[in-house]
This record gives C-alpha cells, sequence and structure tokens, in this order.
C-alpha cells in the first residue's frame, strides 16, 4: 500500500509564504528584488575580482566561489518563489522537489565549508604573514575549493536520495516555500527517524566541523591581534575579519537551528522565517558586507567606471 501511494505521487504542492493575495503582490516585489540584488552584487563581486590582477589573491579566490555559490543557491529556490506567489498552480513535481532539494543542500553545505576555509585563510594571513604566499599557494587553494564542493554534493546526494524514497501518503501539500528536509518528513507515513539521525551524523560533522575550525581560527587570530601594541595595526587586522565573522554568524546559527534540534521543535511559521535567512537574505548580504565596506574593490570599481567614462 505504501509503495503504491508512493509511486503514484508525480508532484508536491508548495504552500509558499502566504495566499493573501495583497501579501502575496507584497512578497513577489520584496523577493524580485533581493533576487535582483543577489545575482547583480555577487556577479560584479566577481567579474571585478577576475578584471583586477591585485584581487586575485586567496582571499578573493573564496570570496568568489562564495559568491558563485551565493547565485546557484538564490536561483535554485527564489525563482520558483517568485512564480509560486502569483501562480494559481503552485505544484512542483516529483523531480523538480528532489533537484531543488539536491542543489540547495549541495550548496549549502558548501558554502558552510568555504567559510571554514575562508577563516583558515585569515588565520595564515595573520598569524603566518611571511609565509602566507608558500601555505596558501594556487595547489592548495584549489584542493580546498574542489574538496568543498565535493563534500557538499555528495553529502547532498545522500539526503535526497534517502528523502525520495520515502512514501508519500498523508499528503502532497509542503507547508514550505520550497522543498526542504523537515517539512518533507511530516508528509511521509513512514517513521523518519532514520533520516533525522541521517541529518544529525552528517551534518552535524559538517557544521560542527567547519564550526569548530573557524573558531580555532579565530581563537588564534585574536590572540595574535591583541600582541600588536599599535591601536591602529589591531582595527587593520580585525577589519579584514569583521566581515567574515558576521556572516558567519548569521549562516551557522540558521543552518544549525533548522536542521540540528529535535523533531518536536518543528513549526512551520517560525521555520520558513528561518529558511528565508539564509537562503534568501544571506546571499544577498555577503557581496554587500564583503565588498562595499573593502577598499580595494571599491577602488577596482572606481577605475573600471572611470574608463568607461572616457
Amino acid at each position: 500500500m505504501e509503495q503504491s501511494n508512493q509511486t503514484s505521487l508525480k508532484s508536491f504542492i508548495l504552500l509558499g509564504l502566504s495566499s493573501i493575495p495583497h501579501l502575496q503582490v507584497t512578497y513577489f516585489l520584496i523577493f524580485l528584488v533581493i533576487y535582483t540584488v543577489t545575482v547583480s552584487g555577487n556577479l560584479l563581486l566577481i567579474i571585478v575580482v577576475r578584471i583586477d590582477t591585485n584581487l586575485q589573491t586567496p582571499m578573493y579566490y573564496f570570496l568568489s566561489n562564495l559568491s558563485f555559490i551565493d547565485i546557484c543557491f538564490s536561483s535554485t529556490i527564489v525563482p520558483k518563489i517568485l512564480v509560486n506567489t502569483l501562480a494559481e498552480d503552485k505544484s512542483i513535481s516529483f523531480l523538480g522537489c528532489a533537484t531543488q532539494m539536491y542543489f540547495s543542500l549541495a550548496l549549502g553545505a558548501t558554502e558552510c565549508i568555504i567559510l571554514a576555509v575562508m577563516a583558515y585563510d585569515r588565520y595564515v594571513a595573520i598569524c603566518n604573514p611571511l609565509r602566507y604566499s608558500t601555505i596558501m599557494n594556487k595547489r592548495l587553494c584549489h584542493y580546498l575549493a574542489s574538496g568543498s564542493w565535493s563534500v557538499g554534493f555528495l553529502n547532498s546526494a545522500m539526503h535526497a536520495t534517502f528523502t525520495f524514497q520515502l512514501p508519500y501518503c498523508k499528503s502532497n501539500h509542503v507547508n514550505h516555500f520550497f522543498c526542504e528536509m523537515p517539512p518533507l518528513f511530516r508528509l511521509s507515513c513512514r517513521d523518519t527517524l532514520f533520516n533525522e539521525i541521517a541529518v544529525y551524523i552528517s551534518g552535524g560533522f559538517i557544521a560542527f566541523c567547519s564550526f569548530m575550525l573557524t573558531i580555532i581560527s579565530y581563537s588564534k587570530i585574536i590572540s595574535t591581534i591583541l600582541k600588536i601594541r599599535s591601536s591602529i595595526g589591531r582595527y587593520k587586522a580585525f577589519s579584514t575579519c569583521a566581515s567574515h565573522l558576521t556572516v558567519v554568524a548569521l549562516y551557522y546559527g540558521t543552518i544549525m537551528f533548522m536542521y540540528l534540534r529535535p523533531r518536536h521543535s518543528y513549526s512551520p511559521d517560525r521555520d520558513r522565517a528561518v529558511s528565508i535567512l539564509y537562503t534568501v537574505v544571506t546571499p544577498m548580504l555577503n557581496p554587500i558586507i564583503y565588498s562595499i565596506r573593502n577598499k580595494d574593490v571599491k577602488g577596482t570599481l572606481r577605475k573600471t567606471l572611470a574608463v568607461k567614462q572616457k
């Protein structure tokens, strides 16, 4: 019976953010603006890093990876939100739901690891400045980036496989704005304890290792900064890390809350709000936090605009 119900299910209905007409229009405009800023801001950052040889350093290499992840992450989720917000048909195919969940999980895990790698990069730059170019050579940077992508996509493949082998016979109405594991688990007529344990183990391993690498890196960084006698020197050293710490706190906090918590604490309204933070808002804020306050990036933009005006 479970198998027949599972195979007969060909699509899900994403209930979205609201069914109130005037709120739907408001949400559509807000998410359209956010998505436009996200794509244009991250794309601009990638282009700036590519055209300025002074910015082709390990820090900006990883930052370009982060920007590319944010573009893909946002594009995996927001366009479907925009369509479903105004459309009467809010359905998504079984395969489409699986694909959306696979890429969103993969990109989310990859971003988590890349943020940890960026913390390690700042540690080497501040604590071992004379050996920075030797340690953070191109080969290591490529290994770290490719390793982050590989772990993220392998982890996602496992969860996507486990999740979409479940029999969905309770309902096909997903009380969320995209296909995410917690709301999908609630639709299964089979106990999802195994799936949830798999999430705790793999997600906990990735999040914990990334978080610990970040904490260790910044404990060393702060210790080194406090030894700098000049207050100006301390400020310059810490300013290179402040942006990264802001993004790390926002991203890790929301990811851990969403995936590493007891099953009885699930709340659809609260979870939608948390999901919006790390799937929609954070990808928009990353280029703003990292770039607008960065003198090198702003200098390159001014030079490029000045050349075009001439």
